[in-house]
């Protein structure tokens, strides 16, 4: 019985080093783009898309009126405008959308936070074994995505925060706003880097590998999505500024659908990228959890 356990282990550790060594020889948007099909990314891509809509997007109001002392002068909607580079009746149908943090301040109890927390636990599962499949490890158990989630999830909005205070915090002026802006990639790339070490079983092996790994969601979350939300969602909100507050969540929703899909290929991208760096004795080991190690 454990021969025969030991040859089909064998036997399937040749089988992926034979799939790596053909993958290795495609192209890198060949092979994140099966990657996507082989863990029905569209799926993932729609669950975080809601999940963010309804879990991020409350949290992130939350800190933001935390972070500016609940101020009767200060909107989230306020930052919303900077990132996106609204002017006009545009950006300011964003910021009446919002409302103040004055009026989030009754919402700031350990039971508010809580409530809103507990919307995270779905997100938090769903991401990690979204990460678990594209990474092609075996998943955490339930409580230990829940932990490993979680933990990813608050991780994330202190680096929205922070990236946020960099980018637009320190300067108002577009030359230095310029190199803030590259600045703010440093904790976005740490975060990505951390993220596979979080949420895949045995991601620390490799670890010198990973700087890669978090490259893709420094490409993708950090220059692609942010200058593609710049460039396109100006246009998007003034044919929607007609409709008001309804208009803006509709944006909003987009907005999350665009992050939630942008995800799933950060995920993708970085597996691919650090099966394609590390040793493929290396790769194996941890796509068997190390039993022929």
């Amino acid at each position: 019985m454990a021969d025969g356990r030991l040859d089909r282990l064998r036997q399937t550790a040749q089988d992926r080093v034979t799939r790596l060594e053909q993958g290795r020889r495609t192209g890198l948007f060949v092979a994140v783009t099966r990657r996507f099909l082989d863990i029905d990314g569209v799926t993932y891509g729609a669950l975080i898309s809601i999940e963010l809509f309804t879990t991020v997007l409350p949290l992130m109001i939350l800190s933001f009126g935390y972070f500016s002392g609940f101020a009767d002068n200060a909107s989230i909607g306020t930052m919303f405008v900077r990132q996106l580079d609204l002017t006009g009746s545009t950006g300011q149908t964003v910021r009446d959308a919002f409302g103040t943090s004055d009026a989030l301040r009754s919402s700031w109890t350990v039971i508010g936070m809580a409530g809103w927390l507990i919307w995270g636990i779905p997100m938090a599962i769903t991401v990690a074994g979204m990460f678990a499949k594209a990474w092609e490890r075996e998943p955490f158990s339930v409580w230990e995505r829940l932990g490993r989630g979680g933990a990813w999830f608050l991780i994330y909005l202190a680096t929205l925060i922070i990236r946020e205070r960099i980018a637009f915090g320190l300067s108002a002026r577009p030359g230095p706003q310029v190199g803030l802006f590259v600045v703010a990639l440093i904790p976005v790339w740490l975060f990505w880097t951390l993220t596979p070490v979080l949420l895949v079983r045995d991601g620390s092996r490799g670890r010198r590998f990973l700087i890669q790994a978090g490259l893709a969601g420094v490409v993708i979350d950090g220059i692609i999505l942010p200058l593609a939300t710049r460039t396109v969602f100006p246009h998007l909100l003034s044919g929607w500024t007609s409709f008001g507050p309804i208009g803006v969540a509709m944006a909003l929703m987009t907005w999350c659908a665009i992050l939630g899909y942008g995800w799933v290929v950060t995920a993708c991208v970085s597996a691919v990228l650090w099966e394609r760096a590390a040793p493929i004795r290396t790769v194996i080991a941890a796509q068997t959890d190390g039993e022929l190690t």
